[in-house]
């Protein structure tokens, strides 16, 4: 099989750290969302990966390169323009050729990988397999409709009256007749090629499509709280690590579910985990508390900061607060002022979202 990673689209959710990182280059647990997705289809056994890449490909190509980190070959697909998942996959055949493939979203964090679902489909005689997920608002997500049987009635792409609670969680398994559903369907009032109404044309034509329910956890990464969230169920599930040139000072406590990366220094202050700490990244005189990624070379110092994602080069100090369910870009500075007048003094892009007390 081959794999198909989607990589496009601007994340203006996520804005302003989408200006000038690509969103699914944005890390949970240190590790951009993009590369789980490689390290996922790797230990699925899938080696030869396609990327379909948009205004930021090139960002993209700097980070991810040619794919020989995880032994393996990365072919870039460039798309012109978001015309959609379906013409994501139009656009591909070249790629894929005859291959059965999984096509996975770059910016979605699953528990459990898709080893077995990989297993399944390639045992199995399905043209199509689907992955739901029950969601509390199916209104912002494409979403299946199963009969008493448990096979495919319809799907439908953002419906605006409740159909169902199943949502299409952006992993999918297909053969070659992907190809025609893809060039027989029509643009949607979005002027997108869906997925869905492609699944949807496999599904009329009597093409065997599985869907499969998935019970575990599964964040979409499109916000900021959502990734938070995907950030605190990774690291629940990270084994806790300390690096042989990671330093911990007799006047620090560091409990047993933290990972402190090669040469990170904890210098007279609290770490609790789950957590993981970036190479040569300083925690002096601060509090980490759970559920927060600091990156390589951040300086956290007289500072407290909990539940929170800190990107790469970043320095956090001399605060009078805590820092609590934030997201802080790269190369940030933060810290309390030490000049007169005594007051805020910000420098703030586009969408940016700051409380203060």
């Amino acid at each position: 099989m081959k794999g198909l990673i989607l990589s496009g689209g601007k994340g203006t959710r996520l804005r302003p750290l989408t200006f000038t990182t690509a969103k699914q280059l944005i890390p949970v647990a240190n590790t951009p969302v993009l590369v789980r997705v490689i390290q996922m289809m790797k230990d699925a056994g899938i080696i030869d990966i396609g990327i379909v890449i948009g205004d930021t490909g090139e960002e993209v190509k700097a980070a991810i390169g040619d794919g020989s980190r995880w032994d393996a070959r990365i072919t870039y697909i460039p798309q012109d323009a978001p015309l959609g998942l379906a013409h994501a996959v139009k656009i591909s055949q070249p790629f894929i050729g005859d291959d059965r493939f999984v096509m996975v979203l770059g910016d979605n964090v699953i528990q459990g990988g898709i080893q077995s679902l990989i297993r399944q489909f390639d045992e199995g005689s399905y043209n199509s397999q689907i992955v739901l997920t029950q969601v509390k608002e199916p209104q912002h997500y494409g979403v299946a409709v199963l009969r008493g049987d448990g096979s495919i009635e319809r799907l439908v792409e953002k419906p605006r009256q409740y159909l169902s609670n199943l949502a299409l969680v952006g992993i999918y398994m297909f053969d070659s007749n992907v190809f025609t559903a893809v060039n027989s369907i029509k643009p949607s009032w979005r002027n997108e090629l869906e997925i869905t109404d492609a699944i949807q044309w496999l599904v009329t034509h009597h093409y065997a499509v599985f869907p499969y329910v998935h019970t575990g956890w599964w964040v979409d990464t499109g916000k900021a709280t959502d990734m938070l969230e995907a950030n605190s169920l990774v690291l629940e599930e990270l084994r806790p690590s300390i690096a042989d040139t990671a330093m911990i000072d007799e006047h620090s406590t560091v409990d047993s579910r933290v990972t402190l990366s090669a040469g990170a220094q904890i210098i007279n202050s609290v770490v609790r985990g789950p957590t993981i700490i970036g190479e040569n990244a300083r925690i002096v005189n601060s509090y980490i508390g759970p559920f927060t990624s600091i990156d390589s070379d951040c300086v956290v110092e007289n500072a407290e900061i909990e539940r929170s994602i800190v990107l790469g080069h970043s320095r956090i100090a001399d605060l009078p607060a805590r820092i609590q369910d934030s997201l802080i870009g790269r190369r940030t500075n933060v810290t309390r002022s030490t000049t007169r007048p005594i007051a805020y003094k910000l420098t703030l892009g586009d969408y940016s979202n700051v409380g203060l007390l």
